[in-house]
């Protein structure tokens, strides 16, 4: 598999992710990979609270958090004009909304390949 060549220009990430775990495979993966800054909230409000204080080059949500899912942080990072893509471990593409149905995705579990290719895909999408 040919390497996936992320932009210079993605140098902050925030992950949502509710298992910590999972987010802290994906700190070292997107630190592996390049990426300078990672930040990782555990639920949409903390994730909201961040994307309002700071600007991120990438932000990776998980689908679905405990007792949500990550579509209204979507929604806010769509109104901000931010790039990013969603993770899931589950086959849920059937409740997506219509307008997140064509946003990145990758499925769980993910690695360094998957992830630079879910950023390389979405800068792309979005020009950056």
């Amino acid at each position: 598999m040919p390497t996936i060549e992320i932009p210079p220009s993605i140098r902050t990430v925030l992950v949502l992710e509710d298992n910590f775990i999972i987010a802290m495979d994906a700190e070292e993966i997107l630190t592996s990979i390049g990426i300078s800054n990672v930040q990782i909230a555990t639920n949409a409000e903390q994730a909201m609270q961040l994307i309002s204080a700071q600007t991120f080059d990438f932000i990776m949500l998980d689908v679905n958090l405990e007792n949500e899912t990550s579509f209204a942080v979507a929604d806010a990072i769509i109104a901000r004009g931010l790039c990013f893509g969603f993770t899931s471990g589950y086959g849920d593409a059937e409740i997506f909304p219509a307008h997140l149905r064509g946003v990145p995705r990758i499925d769980k579990p993910f690695n360094e390949s998957s992830i630079g290719h879910l950023i390389a895909t979405a800068t792309r999408r979005e020009g950056v």
